[in-house]
């Protein structure tokens, strides 16, 4: 009797401790990567001419640690945030010159700077997007307190804006770090359907060709201009049309490949992905894979890290990023550049689903085994 009260309270105990401390989960430590394998990231993903990349902030690069880590297994960056119009627009100016000026932060500076120091090349993120986009320049005077502007003066600011990012980069010394850049972000909705914004308000829907018309006037050659989105696998069919019409009056595309968001869940169906992948690869465009991460359950339904659940993470990854590489050794796809949205949970724009590489204490999980192709320490 005394054995079976002992027990219970020692179950309620660990009940409570589990509700009062968001259910912790002991921690599995998984051999290091050098006792496994002597290859990184970089050193897999150039096996299939691919670049691998992470994005990163100031903060990220200034932690000894982190930074550390970069260097060591990724070829790649892209600005979390800081090279989006929000951080690269100047309001001051653009109302003393009378159009939109562009002016990189300290923050942007110092990634640029960092990034060229170490031999890192780099992808642009992003010119022109629905979010993250100063509502000022949509007004007379740069100023939210006058009227919305017309077409031409709309299309003008753009012109001003996209030139004006690529001529300030040429200006720094930066502009040879990149090799891909980032045009549109996120214009069409699930259900076919653009997304309405100040964009389509204030200069039509062919805002799309423009921006892929004024991006192939001032980009480099070498700097391929994508179209990036998320969601992708529920969007085929409508961004393999849709790219079709990024042509000039020669028939010329104006684009260079597809961005793929790749914000993923361990209850997604990967072979369905891939499939929405090459429905895409049929564009004859390439494909980048750009802001990678694979959560832990499903949308708004996150898992919590239990060994199990880390372990059907790692083999979503695996999977994933072989079949990719299956398809780009074949000739299926053109890929060259493969991007994660982070590499640690701790900091992850999306921590409550441990999608990452690595756990917040930077010790790696079965997900960077997946991503190594180490398939005995993926999970399985």
């Amino acid at each position: 009797m005394y054995k079976m009260k002992k027990k219970s309270i020692i179950f309620l105990v660990c009940i409570l401790t589990l509700l009062f401390t968001g259910c912790t989960v002991e921690k599995v430590k998984l051999p290091a990567q050098k006792e496994i394998t002597s290859k990184n990231l970089k050193d897999v993903f150039l096996e299939h001419g691919m670049k691998v990349g992470t994005c990163v902030s100031a903060n990220v690069k200034n932690d000894e640690k982190m930074s550390a880590l970069i260097l060591e297994q990724f070829n790649s960056v892209t600005m979390e945030n800081a090279m989006k119009p929000d951080y690269i627009l100047n309001q001051e100016r653009s109302k003393t010159e009378g159009k939109l000026v562009v002016e990189f932060n300290q923050e942007a500076l110092s990634v640029l700077g960092w990034a060229k120091n170490n031999g890192l090349s780099m992808r642009g993120h992003t010119l022109i997007w629905y979010s993250q986009t100063p509502e000022w320049i949509f007004h007379e005077g740069f100023d939210t307190n006058g009227a919305y502007v017309g077409r031409e003066t709309m299309l003008a600011r753009m012109e001003s804006m996209i030139s004006g990012v690529f001529e300030e980069l040429d200006r720094l010394g930066y502009i040879n770090l990149f090799y891909a850049y980032d045009v549109i972000n996120e214009a069409w909705m699930e259900d076919g359907t653009i997304r309405k914004n100040h964009w389509t308000e204030t200069i039509g829907d062919d805002y799309l060709w423009y921006a892929f018309y004024y991006a192939d006037k001032y980009a480099p050659d070498y700097i391929d201009l994508y179209y990036n989105d998320y969601n992708e696998q529920y969007k085929a069919d409508t961004l393999s049309a849709f790219v079709n019409t990024l042509k000039d009056d020669d028939g010329r595309y104006l684009i260079d490949g597809i961005g793929l968001q790749a914000h993923l869940f361990t209850a997604d169906d990967f072979v369905g992905y891939l499939a929405a992948v090459d429905t895409l690869a049929e564009t004859g465009l390439k494909l980048q894979v750009t802001e990678l991460d694979i959560g832990l359950g499903k949308y708004q339904s996150p898992l919590t890290a239990t060994d199990a659940n880390l372990r059907t993470q790692g083999k979503f990854y695996y999977e994933l990023i072989n079949g990719l590489f299956t398809r780009a050794d074949a000739g299926k796809i053109k890929m060259d550049s493969i991007t994660f949205w982070g590499f640690s949970d701790g900091i992850s724009w999306r921590k409550e689903y441990s999608p990452q590489l690595y756990d917040s204490d930077l010790d790696p999980k079965y997900s960077l085994y997946g991503a190594l192709q180490v398939k005995e320490y993926a999970g399985y």
